[in-house]
């Protein structure tokens, strides 16, 4: 049953409303026209009534019931007013309907209505397979009591009821095929700006394009379901990016190193090597290797921590516990002084803490290493948002590096005695930039180095 339901169902939205219209208005319709034709038929009924009781009257004025015993007078009229009229005194039938046999079941239910001795009524189904309504009047004397009972045919009155009935079917049919056209119809032109978005979207040759739904001139859901798939068009376009840059990063990272080991095994396989010349080029090769195997730990480790963050990215941080954690938890020389002066301790930066945490580490780091005995780092507001600064008095950034500072996989010497990867600066700056700030190099300070983190005020 469920898949033939699901089978019938329309596969089209437009469809499945128009459907839900329809059996709304059919359900509605139903209970009006119960409640309608009910309501007719009890008018029409009422009507029947009022009749027989206007009849009952008239006939009533032509019983004597002055007297001890009842008597019906003539009229000139008394073929007209006997016609379906039976006249009692209690229980006893003093005159009856021409045509009416004394044993039918119209007189037995005139009987049965006289002998209540109240005005009732009561609707009998004949032996010819027609349905008549009775009413009784009780007429009182001084002396003596009669009852009047008259009949009444509800043929006609059914037959109303029939057309009302039938009338009622055919407007419903009517509002129904009606209510079904114009739902279609509304829903369509509804739907007119779903399908033009559908349209531009196919039409559209990338993800990474410029083109967006955009809000303007759209009913509020349509805005909001556009302003929705915008904001997720340029989440899609920023993961691209970062695939991108982590694809140039990683080609032009491991080019380098897979350059040394082509070299080497070119001059090893040029002319017979001997056994110590051998070692050595193992050795070039195996530290080329770990080169690169640190380089891609790095950056997928980077790209990994970026995805699992992209969400929590945008938030309120307070600076100053995030900096004296990161300055506890630094393995720094017990020679080394390092100093946290933030003023405001309620200064917040608009980033997750994890994220400020991976901005300013590698700084930090930097700053440990080269640093002759002090570090410093600060934090203060400045206008639309937080500065930190991370200060060292070392030998600063040479001359001939500072070009080079930010780009990835760049070392000022190779040979200082620590195994990173030229990596943690344009990380550091790529993360800050990816919400709205920056890390820079202030070229003037001296001695010593002085880095600047730019991020959103929280």
């Amino acid at each position: 049953m469920n898949r033939l339901a699901r089978r019938l169902a329309p596969r089209t939205l437009r469809g499945r409303l128009s459907l839900v219209a329809l059996t709304t208005a059919a359900l509605l319709m139903t209970v009006l026209t119960v409640v309608f034709n009910t309501a007719m038929d009890r008018h029409l009924q009422h009507q029947a009534d009022d009749e027989l009781r206007s009849r009952a009257a008239a006939v009533a004025t032509t019983v004597d019931t002055s007297g001890p015993r009842v008597r019906v007078l003539e009229t000139v009229n008394d073929s007209l007013l006997d016609a379906n009229v039976w006249i009692y005194t209690g229980t006893r039938l003093l005159e009856k309907p021409p045509s009416a046999a004394a044993d039918s079941a119209l007189t037995r239910a005139a009987d049965r209505l006289a002998g209540r001795g109240r005005p009732v009524c009561a609707t009998v189904h004949t032996d010819n397979a027609r349905f008549v309504r009775l009413c009784s009047q009780p007429v009182s004397g001084r002396r003596s009591a009669a009852t009047v009972v008259t009949a009444v045919d509800l043929a006609p009155y059914r037959n109303s009821a029939g057309t009302l009935l039938s009338g009622s079917l055919i407007l419903d049919a009517v509002m129904l095929a009606c209510t079904y056209a114009l739902t279609r119809l509304a829903v369509g032109r509804a739907l007119r700006p779903v399908r033009t978005m559908t349209d531009q979207a196919s039409q559209w040759r990338a993800v990474g394009s410029g083109q967006r739904f955009g809000a303007e001139d759209q009913p509020a859901e349509l805005a909001r379901l556009g302003s929705s798939l915008d904001a997720l068009l340029d989440r899609i376009r920023t993961v691209l990016r970062h695939e991108q840059q982590l694809t140039g990063e990683l080609s032009h990272e491991l080019r380098t190193p897979l350059t040394r080991i082509v070299v080497e095994l070119d001059w090893w396989r040029s002319r017979p090597r001997s056994a110590a010349e051998t070692d050595a080029t193992h050795e070039v090769i195996a530290e080329a290797a770990q080169a690169m195997r640190t380089i891609c730990d790095t950056l997928l480790n980077e790209a990994r921590e970026s995805a699992q963050t992209t969400t929590t990215a945008v938030g309120a941080t307070a600076v100053a516990p995030v900096l004296r954690r990161l300055v506890e938890d630094l393995d720094a020389p017990k020679q080394l002084k390092t100093v946290v002066d933030v003023p405001d301790q309620q200064l917040e930066a608009g980033v997750a803490s994890a994220l400020l945490e991976r901005i300013v580490s590698p700084l930090l780091t930097n700053a440990v290493r080269y640093a002759g005995s002090t570090v410093t780092v600060s934090a203060r507001q400045l206008p639309g948002g937080v500065r930190i600064d991370v200060i060292d008095d070392g030998p600063g950034v040479p001359a001939e590096f500072l070009d080079d500072l930010f780009q990835p996989g760049r070392r000022a010497d190779f040979g200082d005695g620590h195994d990173g990867a030229g990596l943690g600066l344009p990380l550091a700056r790529r993360l800050a930039r990816a919400v709205g700030g920056g890390v820079s190099h202030d070229r003037e300070h001296t001695p010593g180095a002085r880095f600047l983190v730019d991020l959103p005020t929280g």
